[in-house]
């Protein structure tokens, strides 16, 4: 199971980071043991500065490659939201050196995946409305309709460079609001008003 994500996918979102707007996908993976196991996210001793970042999750229901923008939206069976939890400090450092980043997106625990819910109408891909609460009070709202790159191209993205396996999870950005985390903080998100994840900062 590979753990797909897509960075600067809102242009709010790349502007508040002081990113340019990409040109093409920005794409990243996170290994199967970033996703949190349970409610609790401890704080790594490696950072001093944790932030979340909410974003739409969907599952890939069959084994593709080279798919056309036309047919991605059958290889997507799944929908949640989820949380690309990231050590912006560590991020901002080795982004100065022009390292990778992945000791700061891709750590263990870092992948918060709600509950996964049937993706039985397939206008979701493109107008799914999902929101982070932190201690009650809403700090993200997003749009699938906002995306810069819409899922089914960046399906057709992925699928030139990887092959996609059933199971594999695509984290399609995050919208602007992120912000710091501390411990006693509580997240909640929701996929079109529903809950689907509560998450305890310790």
């Amino acid at each position: 199971m590979k753990i797909f994500c897509v960075g600067r996918n809102y242009g709010e979102h790349a502007k508040e980071l002081n990113n340019a707007i990409p040109e093409a996908p920005v794409i990243f993976m996170k290994p199967p043991t970033a996703i949190l196991k349970g409610n609790d996210f401890y704080m790594p001793d490696f950072s001093k500065d944790m932030h979340f970042e909410c974003e739409l999750v969907f599952r890939i229901c069959k084994n593709g490659k080279h798919i056309a923008p036309q047919f991605a939206s059958k290889y997507v069976d799944g929908i949640t939201v989820g949380i690309d939890f990231t050590a912006r400090d560590v991020q901002a450092e080795q982004k100065k050196k022009g390292l990778p980043w992945e000791i700061a997106k891709a750590f263990d625990q870092s992948a918060v995946v709600g509950t996964m819910q049937p993706l039985e109408d397939m206008s979701l891909l493109s107008r799914a409305s999902f929101e982070l609460k932190k201690n009650g009070v809403a700090v993200q709202t997003g749009n699938a309709g906002e995306m810069l790159f819409p899922v089914p191209e960046v399906i057709s993205y992925l699928s030139n460079y990887f092959t996609l396996q059933q199971g594999d999870l695509l984290f399609t950005g995050t919208p602007a609001g992120v912000g710091p985390i501390a411990i006693g903080d509580v997240l909640e998100g929701s996929l079109n008003g529903n809950v689907l994840f509560t998450t305890h900062i310790k």
